[in-house]
């Protein structure tokens, strides 16, 4: 008589991730422990905004809101605007520079470590960093959306060109092409539709976030919500709060035309 042997378990228990759930788990009921979140404090946080939401209604749309309501939303898009061209331009040779693939080790390294510097800090506290430099103003929100852009398409781009076919770019620089004929020869037309899609989403997110800078002393819309805010004017907060929403609607269907033309 034979004896069959065992059977394997089908499923074996993955028991390092079991205790990394079990841990997380435990840090998060630490946490909410910690920071004073309660149900009665949620609970509380409705009613009062409803009332917040009642006193929004309806926006307010007398001739001297709306005016300047259009001026602030005009320079956010410039901020937008004028952040994301500039930006791009910072961000191309950046990328490159930190693309492994193109750049030497030590020149790579430099560029990854510059964006890892635009990356560390929030727009807002860029901007704060900036009002105390150059003042109050657009200038301050374009100076640290430029750097935000920086930090984020530069990264972006450097990681789309380091995943190129290289057969193309040995192909070409086999043929004696200086440096700057590889990249326009062979690399540009294969990451071009990917850096198209990454300036388009950079715009839509200065955009966003030129209404954020404002509050801080960037210019911008930021500046007329926050002091609605402080005035209560809570149905003038809520004209701005649609103004914005709708333009970033409009830039959405627009960025999505150009995706489209590009892909």
């Amino acid at each position: 008589m034979t004896t069959r042997p065992a059977r394997p378990d089908a499923f074996p228990v993955d028991w390092p991730k079991r205790f990394a759930w079990i841990a997380l788990a435990v840090y998060v009921f630490y946490a909410l422990s910690t920071l004073d979140v309660s149900l009665d404090r949620i609970l509380r946080g409705f009613s009062q905004a409803a009332t917040l939401f009642g006193r929004m209604f309806p926006p307010n749309i007398a001739p001297d809101k709306v005016e300047l309501i259009t001026t602030g939303m005009l320079e956010s898009l410039q901020i937008a605007v004028l952040s994301t061209f500039f930006g791009i331009l910072l961000s191309l040779p950046l990328g490159f520079a930190a693309a492994r693939n193109l750049s030497p080790v030590w020149l790579a390294g430099a560029a990854r470590g510059v964006i890892a510097i635009c990356r560390s800090f929030h727009p807002v506290i860029v901007s704060i960093l900036f009002v105390k430099a150059v003042g109050f103003g657009a200038l301050a929100g374009i100076l640290a959306l430029i750097v935000a852009t920086m930090g984020f398409v530069s990264k972006l781009f450097a990681e789309v060109v380091e995943e190129l076919n290289a057969r193309q770019v040995e192909a070409v620089r086999a043929t004696g092409a200086s440096f700057f004929n590889v990249l326009i020869i062979a690399v540009m037309p294969q990451v071009m539709a990917r850096f198209v899609g990454l300036t388009v989403y950079q715009f839509d997110s200065n955009l966003r976030n030129s209404t954020m800078v404002g509050i801080v002393g960037g210019g911008g819309i930021g500046a007329p919500l926050f002091t609605a805010y402080q005035r209560f004017d809570f149905d003038v907060v809520l004209t701005i709060l649609l103004v914005i929403i709708a333009l970033i609607m409009m830039f959405e269907m627009v960025s999505a035309r150009i995706r489209r033309v590009f892909q």
